[in-house]
């Protein structure tokens, strides 16, 4: 039962990466519009004004913005390719399929029942408990609800696309029969989501009156759940009554009432007071954006294997810059949620810790999610008013407490992050010694216990995986004939080690078990 669980959260974790592995390229294109749209920096630098400029950078962020708020699209893909022992593309466009079935049936259910929210002209439906996928209005499960459809659709998959029908109905067998049973599935999904996920967000919602009622401690509850609930898309329902309805705070200017946080600091900013009301603590939730993800991501660099630092400094570096310039996290997130969810808590722990600290140390600064707007706005509002100082004290204080923390847990409990997955420490030598992908090839499969005894073939960066179905027929002897640079087992999972060649092998054992 152990070794079953373990295997199936081991699945879980590999298909989760492959959804993710664009994510980098796609935080490094962020950077590049974030620095050609910033307003500051275009005041700095007069010639990125240039309109064709401008329109290029708003082209990047748009585009990327795109990949992020649609993660649940692409999760709803991407995990079934993932988790398809074969035709992997059938799986993929199925998943999608049944996605779109899903979102429809949402829209369809709010339509009858009349519960479709109508979005405020600032916000749109942020805030509402519903959101626009692909242009249609649903009930907003973020990527939470992708990423479940994708693991049904994977799994159903895998058990009906072997079935076959005889005379008329032969046309049904296959992907399509498969596809069938996930139209069903998908439409019920939709009905069941929307009518459990509002409760959930009712639950959520029903926090705020105990996160204004408690204080420093309330603070602390608001900072914890806006991170902890991100990976859900429920964060939504914490920081937005706050910062948009009176629930943030009431300011009266002469005849005119000014509600919610946001609309008080703004309006304070023009203001001749001596410091900002507290409603500001509201929009503290940038602060750990701009520099607990700096501590975040060099922990995740710093714990790195040797041999992998320099790939995860490429991935890494252009994430947390989004996150500090950008206000943009998911992209970082995703890198440790899934493989180790305990950092996930103690990230949101340490994020709601350091909004209450704000308070404790009386500081008002304005830390709107983008480091160097916040820079800038604070100093020129002045320190009297903001005590921005002791917020830059805290803002390192929190990088290193982030990176101690992150290093020690993901060392302690040896987190599976990025550049520690369970790759080999081969040499060059090594990584580049081919195979003859002939009669190596045939001592792969005869050692593995043949063909009828293969369940799945999958590859990592320099490993190929193999699910076999009796561990007891494998002959570790035929396997060795074939260069290699170990064998790893753990029960029915088999890893043989290739270096970097890897990818070549699995096609060539495919190949081998598709024609033999």
């Amino acid at each position: 039962m152990r070794e079953k669980l373990f295997g199936g959260l081991e699945t879980f974790a590999k298909a989760m990466v492959q959804p993710l592995m664009y994510l980098s390229s796609a935080g490094i294109l962020m950077v590049i519009g974030v620095l050609l749209t910033n307003d500051m920096l275009v005041g700095a630098v007069p010639f990125l004004k240039w309109e064709p400029i401008q329109i290029f950078g708003n082209l990047i962020y748009n585009s990327v913005m795109a990949i992020i708020n649609n993660l649940s699209v692409i999760f709803a893909i991407g995990i079934p390719a993932a988790l398809a022992k074969k035709e992997k593309h059938k799986a993929a466009l199925i998943g999608f399929m049944s996605y779109f079935i899903y979102i429809t049936t949402s829209n369809t259910m709010l339509t009858s029942l009349d519960q479709l929210a109508q979005g405020s002209e600032m916000l749109g439906l942020v805030g509402t408990g519903q959101a626009t996928i692909l242009g249609i209005q649903v009930v907003d499960t973020s990527v939470f609800g992708g990423i479940i459809l994708g693991c049904i659709t994977g799994y159903v998959f895998n058990a009906t696309s072997k079935k076959t029908f005889k005379g008329a109905f032969q046309i049904y067998s296959g992907a399509n029969f498969s596809f069938i049973c996930m139209f069903f599935i998908a439409i019920s999904f939709g009905v069941v989501m929307n009518f459990l996920w509002p409760l959930a967000q009712q639950g959520i919602a029903s926090l705020a009156n105990v996160i204004k009622n408690t204080g420093t401690f309330g603070l602390f509850l608001y900072g914890f759940l806006e991170r902890i609930l991100v990976p859900t898309g429920l964060h939504h329902l914490i920081y937005t009554p706050f910062q948009f309805s009176d629930l943030g705070g009431v300011l009266q200017v002469g005849s005119e009432t000014v509600a919610g946080a946001y609309a008080i600091v703004m309006t304070e900013m023009n203001l001749p007071v001596e410091r900002f009301s507290d409603s500001i603590y509201y929009m503290a939730t940038g602060f750990t954006k701009m520099f607990g993800y700096i501590g975040i991501g060099a922990a995740l660099i710093h714990t790195a294997h040797k041999h992998n630092k320099k790939k995860v400094k490429a991935a890494i570096i252009p994430l947390i810059v989004t996150a500090a310039l950008a206000s943009v996290t998911e992209p970082l997130d995703f890198m440790f949620v899934f493989c180790a969810p305990l950092l996930f808590v103690v990230h949101s722990a340490i994020a709601g810790i350091f909004i209450a600290l704000l308070k404790i140390f009386d500081v008002t600064a304005f830390c709107g999610g983008n480091l160097l707007v916040s820079i800038i706005m604070n100093t020129t509002v002045g320190v009297e008013k903001t005590h921005w100082p002791v917020m830059m004290i805290l803002g390192i204080v929190q990088i290193i407490v982030y990176f101690v923390v992150f290093s020690f847990l993901i060392k302690k409990f040896n987190y599976k992050t990025p550049g520690r997955e369970d790759e080999d420490t081969t040499t060059d030598k090594e990584q580049t010694q081919k195979i003859n992908l002939d009669k190596d090839i045939e001592n792969i499969v005869n050692g593995l216990g043949g063909k009828e005894n293969i369940n799945t073939v999958e590859n990592c960066i320099t490993r190929l995986r193999v699910n076999v179905k009796d561990e007891s027929k494998i002959n570790e002897d035929i396997i060795n004939c074939t260069p290699n640079s170990g064998i790893v087992r753990k029960g029915k999972d088999i890893q043989i080690i290739f270096g970097l060649h890897v990818p070549d092998v699995r096609r060539e054992v495919e190949d081998y078990l598709e024609i033999c």
